[in-house]
C-alpha cells in the first residue's frame, strides 16, 4: 500500500500566528516536522499543506513540495483531505502528521505506516498511543486538577480497534493489574476513502461532547486501529503557546535531536 504524510501548517494561528515558522534552536517548527516525516521508510512522498502563501515559500526554501489549500478547512483532517485534490496525491493512504508536532519520534509514524502496510485486517483510520507507567498516571491525574482536558486516554479491544477516546482517564481502576492506561496520540493516518468519508460527515453527539474529533468516526461505525508505540524515553510535548517555544529548545537540548 502506498502512503502519503500530509503536513497541515496553518500561518493564522489565534495563539500564535505564524507558529510553523517560529526558530526552535534556529530551525523552523516546520523544517523540524518535515525532518521528521523524511526519517520514515515505506512513504512515497511528503506534502506542506497551508492556507497562506508565507508558509508556501519558507516550505520551500528548505526543498519541501508545499500546496495552498482553503482557509475554511476547519482542522488538520479536512486540511489533509483538500491536499488530496490541490497536490494530486495519489497514494492509497494520508498520515496528517501536525506542522508543530517537532517533538514526535519519526518511529511513531513509521509504526502508523508500519500498520498499513502489515494489516490483514481492514481498518479506517490509524492512530498511536502509548502506555502510561503509574507515575505519568499520577502526572495527568495533578494536571487535570488544573486542567480537565489535559490528555486523551484510548480502550481498544483485542484485535487493537478503539473502543472509546476520553479526556477522563480509563479505564477506571477498580482493581489494579488488569488493564494498562493508554494515552493517545493525537495523530492520523487514514485510506484515502476513509477520510473522503470522514470530512463528509456532521460532528457527532459525543465528539461535540469531548471536543474530540476521533469520536466521529467511532459514533459512525468506522473503524479506528490503535498502534502502540514506546517513546523510548523521549519527552511527549506539543508546542501551543510562546513559552512552549523554551521548553522544547530545553528538551531537545537535553534529549538530542530525534533526526541530524
Amino acid at each position: 500500500m502506498s502512503v502519503a504524510i500530509v503536513i497541515p501548517a496553518r500561518y493564522g494561528s489565534s495563539r500564535l500566528p505564524g507558529k510553523p515558522m517560529l526558530p526552535i534552536l534556529g530551525t523552523s517548527m516546520l523544517e523540524r516536522v518535515w525532518r521528521i516525516a523524511g526519517a520514515t521508510s515505506g512513504c512515497s512522498r511528503i506534502v506542506i499543506s497551508t492556507e497562506d502563501q508565507r508558509i508556501v515559500d519558507h516550505a520551500k526554501s528548505f526543498g519541501a513540495e508545499a500546496v495552498l489549500t482553503s482557509d475554511s478547512c476547519r482542522n488538520g483532517s479536512e486540511r489533509a483531505h483538500a491536499t488530496i485534490k490541490a497536490a494530486n496525491i495519489t497514494e492509497d493512504a494520508i498520515i496528517n502528521f501536525q506542522g508543530d508536532a517537532v517533538l514526535t519520534p519519526p518511529w511513531v509514524i513509521q509504526a502508523m505506516i508500519d500498520e498499513f502496510e502489515k494489516s490483514q485486517d481492514p481498518f479506517d483510520i490509524v492512530t498511536p498511543a502509548t502506555e502510561m507507567s503509574e507515575a505519568a498516571i499520577e502526572i495527568l491525574t495533578e494536571s487535570k486538577k488544573v486542567n480537565p482536558a489535559s490528555g486523551t486516554t484510548v480502550v481498544f479491544n483485542k484485535q487493537h480497534n478503539a473502543l472509546y477516546f476520553s479526556k477522563n482517564i480509563l479505564p477506571f481502576a477498580r482493581s489494579k493489574g488488569f488493564s494498562p492506561t493508554y494515552r493517545h496520540i493525537g495523530l492520523y493516518g487514514y485510506r484515502k476513502a476513509s477520510l473522503e468519508r470522514y470530512v463528509g460527515l456532521e460532528p457527532s453527539p459525543l465528539e461535540l461532547t469531548e471536543g474530540l474529533e476521533q469520536l466521529r468516526a467511532l459514533e459512525y461505525g468506522m473503524t479506528v486501529r490503535v498502534v502502540i508505540v514506546d517513546y523510548r524515553n523521549r519527552t511527549h510535548a506539543s508546542v501551543d503557546a510562546k513559552e512552549d517555544i523554551a521548553i522544547a529548545e530545553e528538551i531537545i537540548s537535553r534529549e538530542g535531536e530525534l533526526v541530524l
